[in-house]
């Protein structure tokens, strides 16, 4: 016995340890999958952002271009500004994210500036975009760091053009503003969670852009972030991990530079955040494991318990193994008789109508069956209810055993409300005499019956019989009996039929 139990301890523990652990795997399975997503997920905003960026500054420069080349082809007079004024107002409308452009003069005066009134005396001589074309000749576009206007202290970033005169000299600057709010408008459709952030700097990590706004970001450096002193170096694209020096919050950040434009595009998303679905996954795989432990211990705990027991009930089982065999004897005999009304039920009439049929067949004699149906039981128990339609029937039972005086004929429950007679050695005639008796003690009784047509109790009675010389099957006078039944309710019931056919 000892050694049994020392077998289901190994066995449960053996369970228990690979079903933790392959628990403990698939949720760290589940994690990297998790963290891969995120990361896959970072690099096709930062994708899209990026291409965004440079579709807002690819326009942003033709339009400039065209600008200058009007500028260095006919002129910066009077007329000429006006006619431009007029031509960026019809422009402005297909760039959302443009805030105005302004026309410098080579001294930094304003010439034109197409969204707000020019303050007088307005100078941006002192301007970091203004300084760089002054000072360098080259025309490619310059993409300055976020500054606040100063007309109406809104913070914009700058794409600007040098213009030169016909000696190839400087002669000022043309310069488009973009709103940092009106160019966050995408970026803040995108959702990053309350922990994520993303960001447009320049490739030596100065912050042009970064969603959600923040005033004390505006043109911060961040070259000593990790992903400039070690991811940028080597790959363009990519994804890393790291504590924000800023609130320090641990991101998950994905980072992609731009062939095109010195600009780097970063979205992070809190690593705790992006978690937070594994996180519940795995409480709930943890609680189901947990639980099916549980459950095994439990389980086992019974399994021994049963086992030090199994000695004790073993014994006790042999005793009870007698016992039972006395209660089946006693069981048999009252398997044969209806609870009910006390008759034969249907397994004693089976076998009784079998073994009478095997002894009309041998002595040559004849044998009737009588089928019994209560006339309109179901509307009894719909009237007075299955309480009194069970009391009409123990009735009805023993006024119809009264009518039977043999010791060979019986009288069975069939099932519901129809009853069965067997009568051995009695013809048609013999059995029609039984069933009119029956029928007259019903009618003297006089079982009240309202639902009746008749006002009390009543019963139709089918009659066959058979010749032991050429005998019926006890199927085949069953069906004979219960033909004759429904002929005498199609008849009107409160009657008797014989089937006068020919076994």
């Amino acid at each position: 016995m000892k050694r049994d139990i020392h077998l289901v301890v190994l066995l449960l523990s053996v369970i228990g340890c690979s079903l933790a652990s392959l628990t403990l795997w698939k949720v760290m399975a589940s994690r990297e999958r998790a963290l891969e997503d995120v990361n896959v997920h970072g690099l096709n905003l930062t994708q899209a952002l990026s291409t965004y960026s440079e579709g807002i500054v690819r326009q942003s420069s033709m339009l400039l271009l065209g600008l200058v080349e009007r500028l260095e082809t006919e002129g910066a007079g009077p007329g000429q500004i006006e006619r431009l004024s007029q031509l960026v107002k019809r422009q402005q409308p297909l760039m959302p994210p443009m805030s105005g452009i302004t026309i410098y003069a080579r001294d930094g005066r304003w010439l034109m500036s197409s969204n707000r009134p020019m303050p007088d005396g307005a100078n941006s001589s002192d301007r970091a975009f203004f300084i760089h074309h002054r000072d360098d000749p080259s025309r490619d576009p310059f993409i300055g760091l976020p500054i606040r206007s100063r007309v109406n202290q809104e913070w914009v970033i700058t794409i600007s053009r040098r213009f030169n005169d016909e000696h190839g000299e400087f002669a000022g600057v043309v310069a488009m503003t973009l709103g940092v709010e009106n160019f966050l408008q995408l970026f803040g459709k995108l959702d990053v969670g309350h922990e994520g952030a993303i960001g447009l700097a320049y490739t030596d990590g100065s912050m042009l852009v970064r969603y959600p706004f923040r005033e004390q970001d505006m043109g911060r450096n961040f070259s000593k972030s990790p992903i400039f002193t070690k991811y940028l170096v080597d790959q363009s694209a990519g994804t890393a991990s790291f504590t924000s020096s800023l609130d320090g919050v641990e991101r998950l950040y994905a980072f992609r530079k731009s062939d095109k434009l010195p600009l780097v595009t970063t979205v992070a998303l809190g690593k705790q955040e992006a978690l937070s679905a594994w996180r519940l996954e795995a409480l709930l795989s943890s609680l189901v494991v947990a639980a099916l432990l549980a459950l095994i211990g439990a389980i086992g705990w019974l399994l021994i318990r049963a086992m030090s027991r199994r000695s004790a009930i073993e014994n006790e089982l042999r005793l009870t193994q007698q016992q039972l065999l006395d209660s089946n004897q006693r069981l048999e005999s009252l398997a044969m008789h209806d609870a009910l009304t006390g008759l034969a039920n249907r397994r004693c009439f089976d076998e009784a109508l079998t073994q009478e049929v095997r002894t009309a067949h041998r002595n040559g004699t004849t044998l009737a069956l009588l089928m019994i149906d209560i006339d309109h039981f179901k509307r009894y128990n719909d009237t007075y209810g299955h309480p009194a339609g069970d009391a009409c029937l123990q009735q009805i039972a023993t006024l119809l055993s009264s009518c039977i005086r043999r010791p060979r004929d019986l009288l069975a429950r069939y099932g519901g409300e129809e009853m069965a007679v067997i009568l051995p050695d009695t013809d048609n005639d013999g059995a029609a005499v039984v069933a009119r008796l029956m029928l007259q003690h019903l009618a003297l009784q006089a079982i009240p019956h309202q639902g009746s047509p008749f006002g009390h109790v009543t019963a139709s009675i089918g009659i066959a019989c058979a010749d032991g010389t050429v005998l019926d099957t006890p199927p085949s006078l069953i069906e004979r009996a219960d033909q004759a039944l429904y002929i005498a309710k199609q008849a009107g019931r409160n009657r008797l039929h014989v089937d006068r056919a020919k076994a």
